[in-house]
């Protein structure tokens, strides 16, 4: 089957970092059900070199024509061109898989949008777990969540809020916590490491009432988020350790697997979790 066959839904890709370029390979390797139609990248000639070797080269497109060719749009761009791939895909009534959660913490309007035009936004677990927990938690009373995440320092090199703040990394023999604050906070400093804390926050009790504390560990090979939920129907704990990606070492390797995940969980006949 091809991208054109009417029964598969049709997939565009903005970004075709560490996380676009494997969950492009993965549809081109074939999920039943979907089918890669488009991608957009900041480099077209280099997005070309990279999907040369795919069964099916999909064409290289600008981030707003994705919405006009898929049914399913993904995100997986830097933060700042968020809204030019989410904004057209919501407005024309797709589905929006955005794997940067953070910046979606900055743009409620497209929330109302999709509720206008008929639009889904499907936000993945990411290099979280136990979101589904959370969820369930959320349909009662929490009364607190806190995450932890511990990162090596060069996994969250560039992060506005440490030049912002003069805080440097090099060298660094022992553990600092470089932020504390609220998820929202966190996003916003740390756009392209945190979005785990943005997606803990909207399936908890909202981003401005869960808790963020984030270290530069030079101890850790892998990223590390511990999660701590008290709630009236559960108290719970849980702890991850993600490896970090060859590419870029701010995104794990799970990350472009739960977005791959996602994908699957719109077309399977049987779809374990909430």
């Amino acid at each position: 089957m091809t991208p054109n066959d009417n029964s598969l839904l049709r997939v565009g890709i903005g970004g075709l970092g560490a996380i676009g370029l494997a969950v492009a390979r993965k549809l081109d390797a074939g999920i039943p059900g979907l089918g890669l139609a488009a991608v957009s990248a900041r480099d077209a000639a280099k997005a070309a070199r990279n999907l040369s070797g795919l069964g099916t080269v999909p064409p290289v497109v600008r981030l707003a024509e994705l919405a006009d060719l898929a049914d399913i749009v993904v995100e997986c761009a830097p933060a700042a061109v968020f809204a030019e791939i989410a904004e057209p895909a919501i407005r024309a009534g797709r589905i929006f898989v955005p794997a940067s959660v953070g910046a979606l913490l900055s743009h409620p309007d497209l929330i109302s949008l999709a509720e206008e035009t008929g639009a889904r936004i499907v936000v993945p677990t990411g290099a979280l777990l136990g979101l589904d927990a959370v969820r369930a938690a959320a349909e009662g009373n929490i009364r607190s969540v806190t995450m932890r995440t511990r990162k090596p320092p060069a996994g969250l090199a560039g992060a506005p809020h440490l030049a912002e703040n003069g805080i440097d990394l090099t060298g660094l023999s022992e553990p600092l916590k470089v932020f504390e604050g609220t998820a929202r906070e966190g996003a916003k400093g740390f756009p392209a490491n945190v979005n785990v804390a943005a997606a803990l926050g909207l399936a908890g009790v909202g981003p401005d009432k869960t808790r963020l504390e984030i270290w530069a560990d030079p101890d850790v090979t892998r990223n590390t988020h511990t999660i701590e939920v008290d709630a009236d129907s559960a108290r719970f704990t849980m702890a991850i350790e993600n490896v970090p990606s060859e590419e870029n070492p701010r995104t794990g390797k799970i990350t472009p697997l739960s977005v791959i995940a996602a994908l699957r969980g719109l077309v399977s006949p049987l779809k374990v979790g909430s």
